[in-house]
C-alpha cells in the first residue's frame, strides 16, 4: 500500500511527531511506502512530493513546525480542484491520503472523501476547536507557553501596580484563554463565546485596587469581542480567505480602561510564539498515538474517519461530524472561572 500524506492551515507543534508516526507505523509494520505532498494542499494540487522512509523522519520527534511546509490554499481553489487532486493521487498510485490539519483542511478532506478518495484524517490545532475529539496536539503546548509567560508577567505587573492584558490565540474559541488563565492565575478571562462589557471590566480593576492589591493580570483570547455598545473595536475587514482579520482588541481594550479607571495598562501580545518550537511530552505522545491509528485506520480500510482522543483512547469518527460545527467553550466551563475572577 502507498499512503500520502501533507498538512494543512497553520503550523503546530507535533504536525512532525505525527509524519514521523506514520512513516514508521507504515513501513515497519505494514511494509508500505509513504509520499509525502509539499505545502499542504497546495503540493497536492501542484504535483509536489517526496518520498518519506524512516531516514527521512529520523529526529522529528522533538522538532516544532512541518517538515512538509504548509500553506493556505482558497476554500473556492480546493473546490475548483478535486478532479485535478484525484488525478494526482492516483498518478502517484496513493492508496489513502492522511491529512493532518484543522478545520479548512479536514473539510477539504471530507470533500475529497465525498468524491471517493479513501481518507483518514488527522486533526491538528492550537485552538483544540475541532469537534469530536477532546483534545488536539499542539493545544498542551500553546497553553504551557501562555502560562509561562504570564506567570512571568505577574512580577512586572506586581512590581508597577499595573494592568497587564495578555492576548493569546483562539479565533472563535477561547480554550487556550480559559486555560491558562486558570493556570497562571490571571484575574480576568475573556474569550469570543462570552461577549465582554467593557464597564464591567473596569469594575473588576478598580475592585482589586480598592481592596489593596497591588496588579491586574487578565487574558484575552485574540477573537474576543465586546457587547454591542459597550466599547468601539476596529473593523479589520476580511482576508482573502475569508477570515476576519483582527485589530488586536486587547491593545484597544486597555486603552479604554486607562480612560475609564486611570490606572496604567500594558498589553502583550503573544502572538505565532504559541505555535512555535518544541511540542511538550503530552503533544508529543498524543501526535504519535494519532499517528499510528490512522495508519491503522488506513490499512484496515476505516476511510472518511478522523482520529479522535475520547477519554484516554484513540477512537475514529466520521470526518463529518468532525467539520459540522466547531468546538467551542461552553458556558459551563466559563462559570468556573467565576471564583477565581477580580
Amino acid at each position: 500500500m502507498r499512503l500520502g500524506i501533507l498538512t494543512g492551515g497553520g503550523d503546530c507543534p507535533g504536525l512532525n511527531a505525527v509524519i514521523r508516526s506514520v512513516v514508521r507505523a507504515a513501513t515497519t509494520h505494514y511494509g508500505s511506502e509513504v509520499l509525502g505532498f509539499r505545502d499542504g494542499w497546495r503540493g497536492l494540487l501542484e504535483d509536489r512530493t517526496t518520498p518519506l522512509d524512516v531516514a527521512a523522519v529520523d529526529g522529528l520527534l522533538t522538532r516544532g513546525g512541518t517538515t512538509l511546509g504548509s500553506a493556505r490554499v482558497a476554500p473556492e481553489t480546493l473546490n475548483a480542484g478535486i478532479a485535478q487532486m484525484k488525478g494526482v493521487l492516483a498518478a502517484h498510485g496513493v492508496d489513502v491520503l492522511v491529512p493532518i490539519g484543522g478545520e479548512g483542511t479536514l473539510t477539504a478532506a471530507h470533500l475529497l472523501s465525498q468524491a471517493g478518495v479513501p481518507v483518514v484524517g488527522v486533526p491538528k490545532t492550537i485552538d483544540n476547536d475541532i469537534d469530536g475529539t477532546d483534545l488536539t496536539f499542539g493545544f498542551d503546548t500553546a497553553v504551557s507557553i501562555a502560562t509561562e509567560m504570564i506567570d512571568r508577567l505577574h512580577t512586572t505587573a506586581e512590581s508597577h501596580q499595573r494592568v497587564l492584558l495578555v492576548e493569546v490565540m483562539g479565533r472563535h474559541a477561547g480554550w487556550i484563554a480559559l486555560h491558562a488563565g486558570l493556570a497562571a492565575g490571571a484575574h480576568l478571562t475573556l474569550v469570543p463565546e462570552e461577549p465582554f462589557d467593557v464597564a464591567e471590566v473596569a469594575k473588576i480593576v478598580e475592585g482589586r485596587f480598592d481592596r489593596g492589591d497591588t496588579h491586574v493580570i487578565g487574558v484575552v483570547a485574540e477573537g474576543a469581542h465586546p457587547r454591542p455598545g459597550s466599547m468601539p473595536l476596529r473593523d479589520g475587514g476580511l482576508d482573502e480567505f475569508g477570515h476576519r482579520r483582527f485589530t488586536g482588541v486587547a491593545q484597544q481594550l486597555g486603552e479604554e480602561l486607562e480612560r475609564r479607571t486611570g490606572k496604567e495598562v500594558r498589553t502583550t501580545v503573544l502572538g505565532h510564539v504559541q505555535r512555535g518550537g518544541t511540542p511538550t511530552s503530552f503533544d508529543r505522545v498524543l501526535a504519535t498515538r494519532f499517528g499510528l491509528h490512522a495508519t491503522i485506520a488506513a490499512h484496515e480500510g476505516a476511510h472518511g474517519q478522523m482520529v479522535a482522543l475520547r477519554g484516554t483512547e484513540i477512537e475514529l469518527v466520521p470526518l463529518a461530524r468532525a467539520v459540522a460545527k466547531l468546538k467551542t467553550v461552553p458556558p459551563r466551563r466559563m462559570a468556573e472561572t467565576g471564583a477565581f475572577t477580580g
